[in-house]
């Protein structure tokens, strides 16, 4: 298991996202939504974290937030498989200790792998 978060692993730039928004499925658990999108090659996971300013006004809350989630990812990122892009958007209104958002994250990232198997099955056939 490779605990680390290389730059590979990160999604940026809008053709990226901006299919992500279009074409990609959602899930909510906890503080946490996500959306996903599977994509045809087998390179590694790519995701992108957002918190929103509409909840936190200081940067270092969001901030601290953001470090929160890409660790909890971090550190179970083998739950989620290859080639899917995904995109974590924080929704509570209130600082939650790492734990609560590790278990989010946890819930989150099963969720999303089973879901992108049964779609990946579904354009197999």
């Amino acid at each position: 298991m490779d605990a680390s978060f290389p730059k590979s692993e990160r999604l940026c730039g809008k053709t990226a996202v901006a299919a992500l928004f279009g074409q990609g499925k959602s899930l909510t658990g906890g503080c946490l939504r996500c959306r996903f999108l599977h994509r045809a090659d087998d390179a590694p996971s790519r995701i992108v974290v957002s918190v929103p300013k509409r909840y936190f006004k200081r940067a270092v809350k969001r901030n601290l937030l953001k470090r929160r989630i890409r660790e909890s990812y971090r550190r179970q990122k083998d739950l989620l498989g290859p080639g899917l892009d995904v995109l974590f958007v924080y929704s509570s209104a209130e600082v939650l200790p790492y734990e609560a958002i590790y278990a989010d994250m946890t819930a989150l990232l099963t969720r999303c792998a089973q879901s992108a198997r049964c779609t990946q099955s579904a354009d197999n056939q």
